[in-house]
């Protein structure tokens, strides 16, 4: 058995040296270091000696750690990470193969024969994507020109095939970033920006913050310069295996469990607070609140609650600096919009006070006591009917107290001016109105749900202008954050209570395995959904009344409505923002005055 498996070593060993041969004498670059595809070589070798060919021409001709900046930094701003992987794959070849065949004559014929064989051995899974349907169609058309598939894969893998001239990398990233943009994500370039924005990420916000939003297999801090390798290794991979692991590995990403021993969680804690700011609540009492809170789907969970690194720093980091810019940035959005903001919260501010100068109205109703009305004391000794006087009812107008909940998770980084500013409408108007209110942002780091408290219930308006230091950051655990809202509202006086939910409908987290716990099941997709929809019947069952206002893609509609049932509001232009709350808000309100 020893001697089989030292055998096969050798094998293995002899094959992986002759491929990263081949890619150094096509590079002629002996230090390159890339990661080679040397299993494929068991199903095809024409495919693992095609791939070294490619990356080694690749190396030799384009600058690989360009397109490799610019994949980190379209992933950073929401692209899904492996299409566009796919896609830079795609478009590596088309950009090289003419000139590694234009050195060495067999290099045509390789190509055709790897092609041959990932069409004969992946052909059913390449048909399950469009990027793996783009893929199957620049082999066709390379293997039989007059290959016929529809209009729209035709154009782009023309435009893939337009690479073939490329002399420059910058060439290549145009081509794959309007691939991506018209094939996978039209909304992309409106919301993020076109490429020139999206190159003008920079390395520090990079290095210091993004990147941390990749972690999928363990807790460790992988270096921003580690994770540009790996980008760079995966683009320019043609095999299957590899795709593979990337589509294992992006479909774990919906939920990511991380690992971690004990040394790693004594430093989350330290770590939430450097990035997050120092917590207003003693640890004892935080305990406390993760005891009672923290159970069933949560059950591994901690609960955070600060009022952001801009208030109470532990020091001048980078993150301090970004939540500095982008504060910055929120308050050059209002001042953009600063006519509509007036308008929709004095909209708003007028239907919160109409309301509740209807409450106010002195009510007169019949009783058993009270001042005696003449004309019912017929009814003495001829019916049972005993209420013959009445009585003035005095309601209190400001019986009522709000939350604010806003989703400040990394799906929302787009979206920051746009929901500080909603936020700072509801919180302003009511303010104006006299209404108790508070207002949190929530998001995840680890096991850590952090909630972030801009104003508290019984503050002045001078407290509103907090939430222009909204900022997003990892993932969402929505369920766990409104139980945490409404244990807040609970414990209030006021009888009528109401939680506004700011969010994209998309609840998903990262699990941490700590040691000695059970892996609990994935937060995320409809397991996350229902979680989050049974906390807002919960919170409805306890007399508060709940809205979702839904500021996220129409793709998660569906979603949103399981969570909040007909109580939800699409705001599809700021513009009519406070008439669809302000209805809300009204119809609560006169709901409790019945």
């Amino acid at each position: 058995m020893a001697m089989k498996e030292y055998m096969e070593n050798e094998r293995e060993m002899e094959t992986a040296n002759r491929v990263r041969n081949l890619m150094w004498t096509v590079s002629g670059d002996y230090s390159l270091d890339v990661a080679l595809d040397v299993d494929s070589f068991q199903k095809s070798r024409y495919i693992s000696l095609y791939d070294a060919v490619k990356q080694g021409a690749f190396a030799k001709y384009f600058d690989k750690d360009a397109l490799a900046l610019y994949v980190v930094k379209k992933v950073f701003l929401g692209a899904d990470e492996r299409n566009l992987m796919n896609l830079a794959q795609i478009c590596v070849d088309a950009a090289c193969h003419r000139q590694a065949e234009a050195e060495r004559s067999g290099v045509a014929a390789l190509r055709k024969r790897a092609f041959s064989d990932t069409l004969e051995i992946e052909y059913r899974r390449l048909t399950e994507s469009l990027t793996g349907m783009l893929k199957l169609t620049v082999m066709k058309r390379a293997l039989e020109p007059s290959y016929q598939t529809t209009k729209k894969l035709s154009e782009a893998a023309e435009k893939v095939e337009s690479l073939e001239n490329a002399g420059e990398t910058m060439e290549l990233i145009r081509v794959v970033d309007g691939l991506y943009n018209s094939l996978l994500d039209q909304t992309f370039e409106a919301k993020q920006g076109n490429l020139e924005e999206v190159l003008s990420v920079t390395l520090e916000e990079l290095a210091e913050y993004g990147w941390k939003d990749f972690l999928k297999e363990d807790a460790s801090e992988e270096s921003f310069e580690e994770y540009m390798r790996r980008v760079s290794r995966s683009m320019m991979r043609t095999n299957s295996e590899e795709e593979e692991k990337e589509k294992r590995d992006s479909e774990g990403a919906k939920t990511h469990v991380v690992r971690i021993t004990e040394e790693d969680l004594k430093k989350v804690y330290s770590y939430v607070e450097l990035n997050f700011g120092k917590s207003y609540l003693g640890r004892l009492e935080g305990r406390r609140l993760d005891h009672k809170l923290c159970r069933g789907a949560h059950g591994d969970c901690s609960l955070y609650f600060t009022e952001g690194i801009l208030r109470n720093p532990v020091r001048n980091n980078y993150q301090y600096q970004y939540a500095l810019r982008q504060a910055e940035q929120n308050r050059r959005g209002y001042a953009q919009n600063h006519n509509l903001a007036r308008k929709n919260i004095s909209i708003l501010t007028d239907v919160l006070r109409q309301a509740l100068v209807r409450r106010s109205e002195r009510e007169q109703v019949r009783d058993t006591y009270g001042q005696v009305v003449p004309n019912l004391l017929w009814k003495v000794g001829r019916t049972r009917d005993r209420r013959l006087f009445t009585r003035n009812l005095n309601r209190n107008a400001s019986d009522f107290v709000v939350d604010v909940l806003i989703d400040a998770s990394g799906s929302q980084r787009v979206r920051q001016p746009k929901v500080a500013l909603q936020g700072y409408i509801i919180s302003r108007a009511l303010s104006n109105a006299g209404l108790s209110h508070r207002v949190m942002s929530f998001c995840s780091f680890w096991d850590y749900t952090i909630l972030h408290r801009f104003r508290d219930y019984d503050e002045d308006r001078a407290a509103d202008k907090n939430i222009m230091e909204y900022t997003t950051s990892s993932n969402n655990r929505d369920g766990l954050a409104v139980r945490a809202a409404v244990d807040g509202l609970l414990a209030r006086e006021e009888e009528n209570k109401i939680l506004i939910v700011l969010s994209d409908g998309r609840p998903n987290d990262i699990i941490v395995n700590r040691p000695g716990s059970k892996n609990p099941h994935s937060y995320g997709g409809e397991y996350a959904v229902m979680d989050t929809a049974r906390e807002v019947r919960y919170a409805r069952s306890m007399g508060i009344s709940v809205l979702g206002v839904f500021a996220g893609r129409e793709t998660d509609l569906a979603a949103e409505k399981k969570i909040f049932g007909k109580d939800f509001a699409y705001i599809r232009d700021i513009a009519n923002f406070s008439n669809v709350v302000g209805m809300y808000l009204k119809r609560q309100m006169d709901r409790e005055e019945q």
